[in-house]
């Protein structure tokens, strides 16, 4: 199987940072919030990208404020994915009252705009690692609730669906055996997406302060911390900033890859 230069390169980014995000711990040359330096040092051979705004290792900090990102945003695509695509799958086969009162649910959900949304709930309950990934993920359940039933709706119509029905199959078998894998090409390249939308949906929260807390480090808090120092020239706020648009970039091309990879899964197949 050709891989393409463009997917490469992303699968090769892409598992780079989900490399650098497990074995954080081991890669890491200094302590996540150990300070070892002067405030905003420049590169030098003990801190090759510099230090921060209270003199930590910048390195270090972008390291674990991957691990961060990734861990929760993934957490959060894989909350949404599960729970959007049921309820979606599970409204498009049912209909009626079933559908009706899900997706009308659904529309109030995404009437509020998310970040305001999340800002309200953030603001009065603990901001926790599993709280954010609990809010992020219900969020932008919504969003794939919509993508998921609107292909369920078209493939439920389709002939080896009906007969599945007319064989007496449950709810669960059609669900999973008949209209999942037919829908798998819209859904594979949407998760991409989500997951893109929950790095920069986490780093917005930490920018404004009710994401990640100190002294733990992301991305988004990273860029909030050292912005200060762009005013001085002082470029350590754009580290983590490219690190979000590559991680960004490199997704978007593997996910465009499988797409056009799982394109083949869009005709009917006999249950």
């Amino acid at each position: 199987m050709r891989i393409p230069i463009s997917a490469l390169m992303g699968l090769i980014l892409t598992g780079g940072f989900f490399l650098v995000a497990i074995f954080a711990d081991f890669i890491a040359p200094y302590g996540m919030a150990e300070v070892v330096g002067d405030v905003w040092e420049p590169r030098s051979a003990e801190h090759l990208l510099g230090t921060d705004n209270i003199g930590r290792d910048l390195l270090t900090r972008l390291i674990y404020g991957g691990q961060t990102t990734i861990f929760i945003a993934t957490l959060a695509t894989a909350l949404s994915f599960t729970l959007g695509s049921i309820l979606g799958l599970s409204a498009a086969v049912l209909g009626g009252w079933v559908d009706q009162v899900i997706s009308r649910l659904v529309d109030l959900l995404m009437s509020i705009p998310s970040l305001i949304f999340a800002l309200v709930i953030l603001s009065v309950m603990p901001v926790t690692v599993p709280v954010l990934i609990l809010v992020m993920g219900l969020l932008d359940s919504t969003r794939v609730y919509r993508l998921s039933r609107a292909v369920a709706v078209d493939i439920n119509v389709m002939d080896f669906v009906e007969a599945a029905k007319l064989r007496g199959e449950k709810l669960s078998w059609i669900i999973f055996r008949e209209i999942l894998p037919n829908a798998l090409s819209p859904l594979v390249a949407e998760l991409g997406l989500r997951f893109i939308f929950a790095v920069l949906f986490l780093s917005t929260l930490s920018f404004l302060g009710l994401g990640v807390q100190p002294p733990a480090s992301d991305w988004g808090g990273m860029v909030k911390e050292n912005k200060e120092g762009i005013v001085f020239g002082i470029g350590a706020a754009l580290v983590p900033a490219a690190a979000i648009a590559i991680l960004a970039i490199s997704v978007n091309l593997v996910a465009d890859w499988v797409l056009n990879k799982t394109s083949d899964l869009k005709g009917g197949r006999g249950g």
